[in-house]
């Protein structure tokens, strides 16, 4: 009887414990996704948003992050975004990108929606999938896509996007609509 009473106890303990566990690994994956949040929330801002950094890049951006959106063709590592950026920004230069609604995030994975653009004011620009624009068109774009953010060790690993590339095409005269 006295070591069926232990066994119960014993057991009761465990069943406890690894409930205790659980919800602390649970409240340690919360922590981590609102940690992650305010990564990718400092990115936007400091990347997409109307105050570009380039420091941004260096801070946040693993060596190999992996760049990716229907518009432009894929971009791997801080040099090469870098690179992305400039050349974007030197063709639209108010360029600027914005939250549309709050992050979604599990682990290491933050979901954006954001919209936004840009004025074509500055230099020519020939990273699109289809045509090129010369210098200075004039032309604007405002559109809307998702990102997922893959986030590792406070560094962002992966950007993969889908916008709504063909309103921006067609906005700027790269694809023209049948009537």
């Amino acid at each position: 009887m006295k070591k069926l009473v232990f066994l119960r106890l014993l057991l009761f303990a465990c069943i406890f414990t690894s409930t205790k566990f659980v919800q602390a690994q649970e409240n340690v994956s919360k922590n981590q996704s609102e940690i992650n949040k305010q990564i990718v929330v400092k990115w936007l801002n400091n990347f997409w948003g109307a105050n570009y950094n380039p420091a941004i890049i260096d801070e946040l951006a693993a060596p190999g992050m992996i760049l990716q959106y229907s518009l432009h063709k894929p971009r791997k590592g801080q040099v090469d975004i870098k690179d992305f950026m400039k050349n974007f920004r030197d063709a639209f230069p108010d360029l600027a990108f914005t939250g549309a609604y709050p992050l979604l995030a599990d682990g290491e994975y933050v979901i954006a929606r954001w919209i936004g653009g840009g004025t074509h004011t500055g230099k020519a620009f020939s990273d699109w999938p289809i045509g090129s624009l010369p210098e200075a068109t004039g032309r604007k774009m405002y559109f809307s896509g998702t990102t997922v953010f893959r986030v590792v060790k406070g560094k962002i690993t992966e950007e993969i996007g889908l916008d709504d590339g063909l309103t921006a095409l067609t906005q700027l005269k790269l694809v023209v609509p049948n009537k």
